[in-house]
């Protein structure tokens, strides 16, 4: 009988942080292919640290980071962008003095030995269609687009480049909640289409509703973990991270 592969995401034990301060304690955390994992917990429980860390921006001081098999906590930041783990920070991060166009070449740049420059025009043409907005200001410099305009573009400028993990932290940070429910419809249709995503998110409720599993991170340590429906009707889960909004998920 054939063994199953392992998982996209495979975190054991880790403990990491910022000079001798301890954030994340003891997390273990998996992601299967094509799941969409949520990760959910209040300002300041450290989901932005762990996404740091299994990008390697940040060195863990214990534990392991593996990708299909493959220790990657001691690669550099590159070298695990290079595998196709790739992270969408907060805050969108992308290049202001570029233009839209520029901003999802660059998303692309690992695949220009492999993928014809053709393919690669004629995705950008479609993720132009998926938003009308970029398309629209394909030529502007991104430094001059809406908070909103600027999270598709990072959205796009990753999925572009094919990621084998998908990594998100906070993308409905200051956005309109007209545009926060086009970025879930995006992530949700790509969860569809066969993309595995990991979501740091702090709208719990609406990140648990496209989950096929997620964690509660609670000051540096998950607190619990289950598929996504579960931990909304949790009624601890409801009250710490939901919210009344829960009752409209629910």
């Amino acid at each position: 009988m054939a063994l199953a592969p392992p998982p996209v995401l495979h975190i054991s034990g880790l403990v990491a942080g910022y000079g001798h301060s301890q954030v994340l304690r003891d997390i273990n955390l998996t992601v299967g292919a094509g799941e969409l994992v949520a990760v959910v917990g209040a300002n300041g429980a450290g989901k932005t640290t762990l996404l740091r860390t299994i990008s390697s921006l940040i060195i863990p001081m214990a534990g392991e980071i593996r990708h299909n098999g493959v220790r990657i906590d001691r690669l550099t930041a590159p070298e695990v962008a290079k595998l196709g783990v790739l992270h969408v920070p907060e805050n969108r991060h992308v290049f202001p003095d570029q233009t839209t166009e520029d901003n999802l070449l660059l998303g692309a740049y690992m695949r220009a030995g492999t993928d014809e420059r053709k393919t690669i025009r004629t995705e950008m043409e479609s993720y132009f269609e998926r938003f009308p907005n970029l398309g629209e200001r394909r030529k502007s410099l991104a430094g001059v687009l809406s908070g909103g305009e600027q999270q598709m573009l990072a959205i796009a400028r990753a999925l572009i480049g094919k990621p084998k993990l998908l990594m998100l932290d906070e993308p409905s940070v200051g956005l309109a909640p007209a545009v926060t429910e086009q970025v879930f419809e995006t992530l949700a249709e790509e969860r569809r289409k066969g993309m595995t995503i990991l979501l740091v998110e702090q709208l719990a409720y609406k990140a648990l509703s496209i989950a096929d599993r997620g964690y509660v991170l609670n000051q540096g340590a998950i607190v619990m973990q289950g598929d996504g429906k579960t931990l909304i009707e949790q009624a601890g889960i409801q009250r710490a991270y939901l919210g009344t909004q829960a009752d409209a998920v629910v």
